[in-house]
């Protein structure tokens, strides 16, 4: 696998994954091994014996699903077991939040806390009482 270079790496968006073929037809995995090498940035490893194609890829760069898109219009055929259905989809979604997240403003609720509490410490408020000490201790 080669490795993508970046000044500021995160391994949150760093992602390892496999796309599993059919069975037929068969010698799918080379095919879609040096379709998937000629993309910039992108780690492709075939394990042909697995009928697999592992990748590494940054998350801001490819997602699973859309390699995976690329592949069946170029005619390949992945597995579709169900559990690999599943998988699938699963992981779709959890890149898709992760995406949708990294452009999300950050929700700061202290922030807007702050303006409050300088406020009230440099305004006279009721928690000053002018009344004498001594007849505060009074009873």
């Amino acid at each position: 696998m080669t490795a993508h270079s970046s000044s500021k790496k995160d391994s949150r968006l760093h992602k390892q994954r496999d796309i599993l073929f059919a069975k037929f037809p068969p010698g799918q995995v080379p095919e879609a091994s040096d379709h998937l090498a000629a993309k910039e940035s992108l780690e492709v490893e075939p394990h042909i014996e697995k009928r697999v194609v592992a990748v590494g890829y940054e998350l801001t760069q490819y997602t699973l699903g859309d390699l995976e898109e690329e592949l069946v219009e170029k005619g390949f055929h992945l597995d579709n077991t169900l559990l690999s259905k599943l998988t699938r989809a699963l992981i779709h979604y959890v890149e898709e939040t992760q995406l949708h997240n990294l452009d999300a403003p950050e929700y700061r609720l202290k922030r807007s806390d702050e303006a409050y509490v300088r406020a009230w410490e440099q305004h006279p408020h009721g928690d000053h009482d002018d009344t004498p000490p001594e007849w505060r201790e009074y009873k």
